[in-house]
């Protein structure tokens, strides 16, 4: 989710895979290769294990282009970005807001929206923000630190007066264990919560995975308060200028773009498509990127 507003890095979180990316600076005699700026530790996007769908599209272009794939390892979190693109340790970041003007991004590969999930028992089958059950249920959403609002769930609740039934979520939990973000649908299976609003990669990965059915039904609002877009599409992103690379990625975008949609169907991604309104849609993308991934975590990170 990653147009959220991230706060610094824990030392944990980012300077343990700093020194795991063996500083990074690339070796002006190294082989060619996709060289990628992901997050060990943020499925279903990515993981050192390379199991992520990022992971997956990564190596599906990297095949295509007879090149290796090399990651530079770093938690996203605020100077993602920064650390690992800028720094031109790495090339291409593989999830992104489309538009972020922190870099040049490619034509989205897919759109995905925020969710509701609920357990199939409570037959809830929320759609909707003015759903008027939502003044009386339990809802878990991600914040940063103590902040309610700096996501878009937590802004649409607070502007419908849904306030003192929210639990909140930390979207960094213990970064120590699997995909920290992944606790908030986890409250659901176990009942903590009976729904959560949740970005919609996360939340349909680990739903398909919970012992406890659950259901997962995309926010139909797709501004769901004061402005805020509730769906994002999702593009690759390199460094400002480098046209041979961010022109590569076109092509493979286009020519991959049925295997690229299988693989994000095999991890359960809810898939939404344009509304018509692309060009509003993709100025609130940017003027209200204050990241995940999207929602974090989109993937991508802020700068």
């Amino acid at each position: 989710m990653t147009w959220i507003a991230i706060r610094l890095a824990t030392a944990l979180g980012v300077a343990a895979f700093a020194a795991a990316a063996s500083n990074g600076k690339p070796s002006p005699t190294r082989a060619r290769a996709l060289r990628v700026c992901a997050d060990p530790n943020n499925m279903p996007f990515s993981d050192s294990a390379g199991h992520g769908f990022e992971n997956r599209i990564a190596s599906l272009i990297a095949r295509d282009l007879h090149e290796p794939v090399q990651y530079t390892w770093w938690a996203q979190r605020r100077g993602f970005v920064r650390n690992t693109l800028s720094a031109e340790r790495c090339d291409v970041v593989i999830g992104i807001i489309a538009g972020d003007e922190q870099l040049s991004t490619t034509t989205p590969y897919y759109r995905s929206t925020y969710v509701f999930v609920t357990r199939r028992s409570s037959r809830l089958r929320l759609a909707s923000m003015d759903d008027p059950r939502l003044h009386h249920v339990r809802i878990g959403i991600h914040v940063i630190g103590d902040d309610y609002n700096s996501l878009p769930p937590g802004v649409a609740l607070a502007g419908r007066g849904i306030v003192q039934n929210v639990v909140g979520y930390s979207i960094y939990g213990n970064y120590a264990q699997e995909s920290p973000p992944s606790t908030l649908i986890s409250a659901v299976a176990h009942g903590k919560v009976d729904v959560a609003i949740a970005w919609g990669p996360l939340a349909g990965y680990y739903a398909a995975r919970s012992r406890v059915p659950l259901d997962v039904s995309p926010v139909s609002n797709a501004m769901a308060g004061h402005g805020i877009p509730f769906s994002y599409a999702i593009a690759m992103g390199v460094r400002t200028g480098d046209s041979m690379l961010h022109g590569t990625l076109e092509r493979e975008l286009h020519a991959r773009r049925a295997a690229i949609r299988r693989i994000l169907q095999d991890y359960h991604v809810p898939l939404v498509s344009d509304d018509g309104g692309a060009d509003a849609q993709r100025r609130a993308n940017v003027e209200h990127a204050t990241p995940a991934v999207a929602p974090h975590t989109a993937s991508g990170g802020t700068p």
